[in-house]
C-alpha cells in the first residue's frame, strides 16, 4: 500500500506515545543503495543547444546509473545512430559519452543535428534531452567601399557596423588604429546594433579610423571592419568645398546647424514594441540626436520600475531588468530632453515564458501491492502541453499495463507489482521550449538498512542545533525511532525535532545532550539500528575586539583581537580587508592579536575584520578604519557677476580625505603692485562654495582657496584668472603726517606713503599743505610724486605749522585730510637753569633744586634737565687727579632731583643744564657741597703669624674705603674646645694707625676665632674674621747623624750598612775610592731613579692633600664646632650692626643665604654690614634717568662720563658693601 506523505517536520511530543517518523515518498529522501535493482537514471548530459568549437573534437555528454548498468543508445535527427560504423565516433567504456575526432579528418558541419540518448537495463529506459550540435562560426566582413564622410559642426551622424553573422552572436565594440576605445559620452555611444550614434559632432570627432571589431568568444578571434573617415568642417569651409565641384548655378549655400530639439535615431517613432522571454534580462534603448545634447529619461506608464532589478547602461540610454517575469509586461516610456525641448517613444514589453516546472515527477520506490502517483506540473507563455512517455516510448502506443491509469499531468499506480517497475517521461513543450524530466517506478520488497555510518562522532558548539543523521532505505517504507543511550526509552520530549529523511534535530544543544544516540528502522520485513555519538564544544568568543580608529595619512594603526575558544579545539585567526585577503604589503604586519598598518594610505581606508575559525565554528569582528589628511586642494575656480568693486568667485572643492571641511581660505594676489604675494581676503564656511568679494579700484586680482579641516590647511588651489578693476580717485590720505624740523631753519614734512593697492589709479601724488599755526597766512601747496617727505626751508625757528597731505592721482583728489600740527627745526637752549641748591641728605644721597628756564629760551621742545656731579676732591687729601663726571637726566620740567651713590667724606660739584631735541644748552654755575662720613668698609685682609704655645701674632691691611678718619680697630676673639663649644668672648681695642698686634697668654694647642673691624666717627665698619691655633710644644732642631759604618765586598761590588738617626726625606751618597790611587768617586743617592719615583708619589699624595684641604677651607671650614655654634648662640659674638655694633647673620660664601648664627665664617672673611646707604638699585643710573615728582629716582645711571682735573685720590665709585674678595690663608 503507499504511504501518506506527512509534513516536512515533526516536533517530538511530551506525550507517552513513542517517537515515530513516517518518512514522505520524495527522492530526497529515497535514494535506493546501488546495490539494489533499479531502473536507470540519467545524471549528467550535454545542454540542449550545444554550440562547439570547430578545432576540437565533439563530445556529447550522457552519464546514467542503474542496477543492473544500463546500456546506452543514440538517435540522430530522430533515427538510431550506429556508431560503430563511423570510424571518427567513439563511445567511452561504461558510459554514453560520445566522443567524435573531427581534429584529424572530417569536418563539425558534417556532424550537426539533434542527439538523443537512451539509458537502458532490464527495469526500464532512461532518455536525455534532444542536443542540438551546431558549431560556432566567425565570419568575415564582407568587402565594402566605403566613402568618407564629411558634415557640418553640430549634426547628428550614424556610423554603421553591420557585423556577419555568426554562432554565437559577436560582442562589438569599436577602436581606433591603435586599438585604443574611442571615447564614448552622452553625446557619442554605441547602441545595442553595434552602431556609434552622434548626437552632434564636434570638430574633435574629425578622425580617419573610426573602426568595427567583432570579437567572437567561442573561436577567440577578432574581426575588424574597414575603417571610416570622418571630417567635421564648420560653415565658411563646407561651402568653399561645396564652391570648388559645383557650377555658379549649382552652389549650395550651407548654413550653420542652430540648436534644435531632439529626436530619435533609435528606435525610430513614437512607439515601438519588445517580446522577452521570463527570466531574461530586459534591455531597452533609446537614442535621441540634438543640440545641445539630449539627456534620456525612463518612466514606466503603468507601474513602477522595480528598485533591485533595474539597471542603467550606455549613459542612461539602455534600461536594463534582470530576472524579467510576466509582472513587467507593460508600456515603458523613454523621454529626450534638451533646453528646447522634449520628446517620448513608448515600447510596448511583452513577456513570454519557455515552459518551467511546478511540480517535476519523483522516482517512486513501492512495494508490492502498494499504491502510488506521478505528477508533471508546468507552466508558461503560452501554457504548455504535457505528454508522457515510458521506457522513451510514448505512453499511448506503449506496452498496457493495468497498474497505471493517466489522469492528465498524473499517472495513478494501484497495487503494482514487480513488472510494474519502468522508467517515465514527463515532457512539457511550447513554442518557446519544452522540459524533459525522467521518473522510475521501481517495485522492491527490502528490509530496513541504515545507510549513515556507524559510531559517527558528532561535535557541536553548545547552544547550537546539533543534527544526527539517520539515511535509511526500505520497502515498504520503515519507521524511525530515537533513544539516547544503552537503555533508554524513546526519545519522546519536545527538544527534539525528527526531519522525514530520519535526522534527528537537537533545537539548542546544552551540555547534558553530550551522551550516545541510536537510530532504529523498522519495516515489516525487519528491523535495524545505528549509534551515534554527540560531544559539546564551548564557543569560540572574541573578548576583545577590533575598534573604530582614525588615523592620519602617514601614521599607524593598530587593531586588536584577543580569542577564547575551546581547549580541545585550534583556532586560527585571519584577517581581512573589506571581506578580501590583506594585501600583500610589508606595512601590515599581524603580531600576536594585533593587526599592525604602518605609513597608512588612502588605500588602507576600510573594514578590517577579524575571524576566528576552528573546525566547528567561526566568529569574526570588524572595524572600520578611516583614513584622515589635509582636504585636496579647491579646484575649477570661476570668476562671474564682474562688477566694478566686487566679484563672485566660486570653486569646486576637493576631496575632504574623511575630515569634514571646516571652511574655505580665500586670498588674493597684486599682479600690478604686488607680484608673488598672497594676502588674505576672506573665509567662508565649509559648508559653501562661493563668495562675493569686495574689491579695490585699479588692482589686477588672482584668486585661491585655501580649504581647512580639523587635520589642517591643504595646499593652495590654482590661481583663478585675473581680474583688473577701473581705476578711481583715492579713498585714503596718507597717514602718519608729521612736521619736524632737521635744521633750525627748516621743516621737514613726512608721511606713509599709500601702498599700490589703495592708490586706486594710475599716476599717485601728494598735495602738500603748510602755514602757520599762530599766523594768518594763507596755506602754501605744492604738489609732489610719489615720495614720502617735502622739506620747507627758510622757516622761523621752532615755530608751530599746520600740516596736510592729500592723494591725488589721474582719475582725482582723495577726500579733505586731516590737519596736523608740526614745528620748524630746533636750536641749542639759550639759558641755563638758575639758583642751584644742594640739600645733602646722608654720606652717599644729596638733593639737587633749580629754577625753570623761560619757554622761549628752550626753542625746541623741553626733553627735561641734565645734572652732571663729580668728585671734585677728598675732604683729607689734597691730590690732583682726572676724575669721571657722572650725569643724571630728568624728563619734563622737574626742577628737582636726587643724586645717590655718592661717596661718603667727599666734595662734589654740581651743576645743570637744560635739554631740548637739539642737544643742551649752557651749564649752570658750579655748585660744590661735601658729604659726612660713612662707616669704612671691612679690612683689607687679616693674616695670624708667628704661632706659639702662648701667643698668636695679627697683620691686617687697613680698609681700601676707610670713608672717613679711622678712629681705631676692634678684635673680638674666643677659643673652641675640643667639644666644639665657644669659649668666652674677649674684646679689644686697637689703635688706628696699627698694623699688627701680639696676642699672648693663650692657651697652648688651642683653636681661637677673630672677629676684626675698623671704626669711624660714623660707626663700626664690616668684619673680616679668621681662625688660628697656637703650638702644641716647642722642639729643638735635630741635626742628622750616621753611625756603625760596615761595608761587605764581593767579587764585583761592595754591601755598606749604617745606622742613621735624624729627620726624613734626605739625600744620601757614598763616597769610595780605588786602593792606591788618588781617584774617588761619589755616589749620589738622590740622582737614582728609584729614589726619584718615590719622591714624585710622596709629592703627588702631598699634593692632592693640600688641594683638599683648600677646597675645605673655601667652603667655609665646616668644623664640627658650626653645630655646637647653632646649638648655643651667643649674642656677644653676633656680627655688628651699623646702628648698635652687635654682630649680623652671616653666611657660607658657596651658597650666599641669609648668614646665620654661630656658623662659620666664609671663605672671603667678610661679613656683611647692614647699612641704610641709598644704592644705585634705588635710583637707576644713565643719562636717561629719571625723578618723579618727590625726588624718587625713575631712571638709570649713565655710563657717560667726562675727565677733568681735581684734587684727592679717592674712587668716584661708591663702595659696594656686600662684595669682598676671596682669600684662603
Amino acid at each position: 500500500m503507499q504511504l501518506k506523505i506527512m509534513s516536512r517536520k515533526k516536533h517530538l511530543s511530551a506525550g507517552t506515545v513513542p517517537l515515530i517518523l513516517f518518512l514522505c515518498q520524495m527522492m530526497s529522501a529515497l535514494e535506493v543503495p546501488l546495490d539494489l535493482v533499479q531502473p536507470p537514471t540519467i545524471t549528467q548530459q550535454s545542454p540542449k543547444d550545444y554550440i562547439i568549437d570547430p578545432r576540437e573534437n565533439i563530445v556529447i555528454q550522457c552519464e546514467a546509473k542503474g542496477k543492473p548498468p544500463p546500456s546506452f543508445s543514440w538517435t540522430r535527427n530522430g533515427t538510431h545512430f550506429d556508431i560503430d560504423k563511423d570510424p571518427l565516433v567513439t563511445m567511452n567504456s561504461g558510459s554514453g559519452t560520445l566522443i567524435i575526432n573531427i581534429m584529424t579528418e572530417g569536418k563539425a558541419e558534417t556532424y550537426e543535428g539533434i542527439y538523443q540518448c537512451t539509458a537502458r537495463n532490464e527495469r526500464g529506459a532512461a532518455i536525455s534531452n534532444n542536443i542540438v550540435i551546431r558549431p560556432s562560426r566567425s565570419p568575415l566582413w564582407t568587402k565594402e567601399k566605403l566613402e568618407p564622410i564629411t558634415l557640418q559642426n553640430g549634426q547628428s551622424l550614424v556610423l554603421p557596423c553591420r557585423p556577419p553573422i555568426g554562432l554565437p552572436p559577436p560582442i562589438i565594440f569599436w577602436m581606433d588604429n591603435s586599438f585604443q576605445r574611442l571615447p564614448q559620452s552622452e553625446r557619442v555611444s554605441q547602441g545595442l546594433n553595434g552602431d556609434l550614434y552622434f548626437s552632434n559632432v564636434l570638430p574633435e570627432d574629425t578622425r580617419e579610423d573610426y573602426i568595427c571589431y567583432a570579437r567572437f568568444n567561442h573561436t577567440q578571434t577578432i574581426q575588424q571592419k574597414q575603417p571610416i573617415s570622418v571630417k567635421v568642417i564648420s560653415v565658411d569651409e563646407l561651402n568653399d568645398t561645396i564652391a570648388a565641384n559645383l557650377s555658379d548655378t549649382e552652389f549650395y549655400g550651407a548654413k550653420s546647424s542652430k540648436e534644435r530639439p531632439p529626436t530619435f535615431l533609435s528606435p525610430e517613432g513614437n512607439a515601438s514594441n519588445k517580446e522577452e522571454l521570463r527570466g531574461n534580462v530586459l534591455s531597452l534603448e533609446c537614442i535621441a540626436e540634438g543640440l545641445p545634447t539630449p539627456i534620456i529619461y525612463w518612466t514606466k506608464k503603468d507601474g513602477t520600475l522595480p528598485a533591485n532589478r533595474t539597471f542603467y547602461k550606455n549613459f542612461k540610454k539602455t534600461l536594463q531588468i534582470i530576472h524579467v517575469s510576466e509582472a513587467d509586461s507593460g508600456n515603458y516610456q523613454c523621454i529626450a530632453k534638451n533646453a528646447l525641448g522634449a520628446i517620448h517613444h513608448t515600447i510596448s514589453v511583452t513577456v513570454k515564458a519557455a515552459p518551467y516546472w511546478i511540480m517535476a515527477p519523483k522516482n517512486l520506490v513501492l512495494s508490492p501491492g502498494e499504491d502510488g502517483t506521478l505528477t508533471c506540473r508546468a507552466n508558461g507563455n503560452p501554457k504548455p502541453v504535457i505528454s508522457w512517455l515510458t521506457n522513451g516510448v510514448p505512453i499511448e502506443i506503449a506496452p498496457d499495463d493495468p497498474s497505471r491509469k493517466i489522469d492528465g499531468d498524473t499517472i495513478i499506480f494501484s497495487n503494482v507489482q514487480e513488472r510494474s517497475s519502468a522508467v517515465y517521461q514527463c515532457n512539457a513543450s511550447n513554442e518557446y521550449g519544452y522540459l524533459l524530466a525522467n521518473a522510475f517506478v521501481n517495485v522492491l520488497a527490502e528490509p530496513p538498512r541504515i545507510l549513515t555510518s556507524a559510531n559517527t562522532l558528532y561535535q557541536v558548539i553548545a547552544d547550537r542545533p546539533a543534527l544526527l543523521d539517520c539515511a535509511f532505505f526500505g520497502s515498504p517504507l520503515p519507521t524511525i525511532e530515537w533513544f539516547k543511550g544503552t537503555k533508554g526509552s524513546a526519545l519522546h520530549e519536545d527538544i527534539y525535532v525528527l526531519h522525514e529523511n530520519g535526522t534527528l534535530e537537537i533545537p539548542v544543544a546544552q551540555r547534558d545532550s553530550t551522551g550516545t544516540y541510536t537510530c532504529v528502522a523498522r519495516n515489516k520485513l525487519g528491523m535495524t539500528k545505528n549509534e551515534v555519538h554527540l560531544e559539546i564544544k564551548d564557543p569560540t568568543r572574541i573578548i576583545k575586539q577590533p575598534e573604530y580608529a582614525v588615523v592620519q595619512r602617514g601614521g599607524t594603526v593598530s587593531f586588536e583581537c584577543k580569542v577564547k575558544h575551546d581547549h580541545t579545539l585550534i583556532p586560527t585567526v585571519l584577517w581581512l580587508k573589506d571581506n578580501s585577503e590583506l594585501p600583500n604589503d610589508g606595512r601590515f604586519t599581524i603580531d600576536k592579536d594585533h593587526l599592525v598598518v604602518d605609513d597608512v594610505s588612502d588605500d588602507d581606508g576600510g573594514t578590517y575584520t577579524c575571524v576566528a575559525n576552528t573546525t566547528l565554528d567561526n566568529v569574526s569582528a570588524s572595524a572600520v578604519l578611516s583614513v584622515v589628511d589635509v582636504p585636496n586642494p579647491p579646484f575649477d575656480l570661476e570668476l562671474t557677476d564682474h562688477l566694478d568693486k566686487s566679484v563672485q568667485l566660486s570653486w569646486t572643492p576637493g576631496n575632504d580625505n574623511n575630515s569634514p571641511i571646516t571652511k574655505f581660505i580665500i586670498e588674493y594676489e597684486d599682479a600690478m603692485h604686488e607680484v608673488g604675494l598672497w594676502h588674505h581676503q576672506t573665509e567662508v564656511p565649509g559648508t559653501q562654495t562661493t563668495a562675493q568679494l569686495k574689491l579695490s579700484p585699479y588692482v589686477s586680482y588672482s584668486f585661491r582657496v585655501v580649504a581647512e579641516n580639523s587635520i589642517g590647511r591643504s595646499l593652495p588651489s590654482e590661481a583663478s584668472e585675473q581680474y583688473l578693476t577701473k581705476a578711481a580717485e583715492p579713498e585714503k590720505n596718507p597717514t602718519a603726517v608729521e612736521g619736524l624740523g632737521s635744521e633750525p631753519d627748516n621743516l621737514v614734512i613726512t608721511w606713509k606713503p599709500l601702498n599700490g593697492f589703495e592708490c586706486n589709479g594710475p599716476g599717485l601724488q601728494y598735495k602738500v599743505s603748510w602755514r602757520q599755526k599762530d599766523g594768518d597766512d594763507e596755506w602754501t601747496s605744492v604738489v609732489v610724486a610719489n615720495v614720502s617727505k617735502y622739506i620747507v626751508s627758510g622757516t622761523p625757528t621752532f615755530v608751530p605749522y599746520l600740516i596736510k597731505v592729500q592723494s591725488l592721482n589721474d582719475m582725482g583728489f582723495a577726500p579733505e585730510p586731516a590737519v596736523v600740527m608740526g614745528h620748524s627745526g630746533e636750536d641749542l637752549p639759550m639759558v641755563a637753569p638758575g639758583n642751584v641748591r644742594v640739600n645733602v641728605v646722608n654720606s652717599t644721597l644729596a638733593e639737587v633744586h633749580w629754577d625753570a628756564v623761560p619757554l622761549k629760551s628752550i626753542r625746541g621742545h623741553l626733553q627735561g634737565y641734565r645734572i652732571y656731579y663729580w668728585k671734585a676732591q677728598s675732604s683729607s687729601k689734597r691730590n690732583r687727579r682726572h676724575i669721571e663726571k657722572k650725569i643724571l637726566t630728568f624728563q619734563g620740567s622737574k626742577t628737582h632731583g636726587m643724586l645717590p651713590g655718592l661717596e661718603p667724606y667727599s666734595h662734589y660739584a654740581v651743576n645743570v643744564r637744560v635739554v631740548n631735541g637739539k642737544g643742551e644748552g649752557p651749564a649752570s654755575p658750579d655748585r660744590v657741597f661735601n658729604t659726612p662720613e660713612g662707616v669704612p668698609s671691612a679690612p683689607s685682609s687679616l693674616k695670624i703669624v708667628n704661632p706659639t704655645l702662648d701667643s698668636l701674632t695679627l697683620e691686617w691691611d687697613p680698609p681700601s674705603h676707610p670713608n672717613g678718619i679711622l678712629t681705631e680697630y676692634t678684635l673680638k676673639y674666643q677659643p673652641i674646645n675640643s667639644t666644639h663649644e665657644l669659649g668666652p668672648l674677649v674684646d679689644l681695642k686697637i689703635p688706628a694707625n696699627k698694623t699688627r698686634w701680639t696676642l699672648k697668654n693663650l692657651n697652648f694647642s688651642t683653636r681661637y676665632k677673630f672677629y676684626f673691624y675698623a671704626q669711624t666717627s660714623a660707626g663700626s665698619g664690616s668684619q673680616i674674621t679668621e681662625e688660628a691655633v697656637t703650638t702644641v710644644d716647642e722642639v729643638q732642631a735635630v741635626r742628622p747623624r750616621i753611625s756603625n759604618i760596615t761595608a761587605t765586598t764581593a767579587e764585583i761590588y761592595a754591601i755598606i750598612s749604617c745606622k742613621y738617626e735624624g729627620p726624613e726625606h734626605v739625600s744620601f751618597c757614598v763616597e769610595y775610592g780605588v786602593a792606591g790611587t788618588m781617584a774617588s768617586r761619589q755616589v749620589d743617592i738622590a740622582t737614582q731613579g728609584w729614589f726619584i719615583g718615590l719622591m714624585c708619589a710622596v709629592a703627588l699624595l702631598i699634593l692632592i692633600l693640600l688641594i683638599v684641604c683648600f677646597i675645605r677651607r673655601n667652603k667655609g671650614g665646616k668644623y664640627p664646632v658650626k653645630e655646637k655654634e647653632d646649638a648655643h648662640a651667643d649674642p656677644e659674638i653676633q656680627p655688628m650692626k651699623e646702628d648698635d655694633g652687635t654682630f649680623g647673620e652671616y653666611s657660607d660664601a658657596e651658597d650666599h643665604k641669609p648668614l646665620k648664627k654661630g656658623s662659620r665664617t666664609p671663605s672671603d672673611r667678610t661679613v656683611k654690614k647692614e647699612d641704610s646707604d641709598d644704592s644705585l638699585v634705588d635710583y637707576g643710573e644713565g643719562v636717561n634717568g629719571q625723578f618723579n615728582e618727590d625726588g624718587s629716582f625713575i631712571g638709570q645711571y649713565s655710563g657717560k662720563k667726562e675727565k677733568e682735573p681735581a684734587e684727592g685720590n679717592e674712587s668716584s665709585e661708591a663702595p659696594s658693601p656686600v662684595n669682598a674678595m676671596n682669600s684662603f690663608v
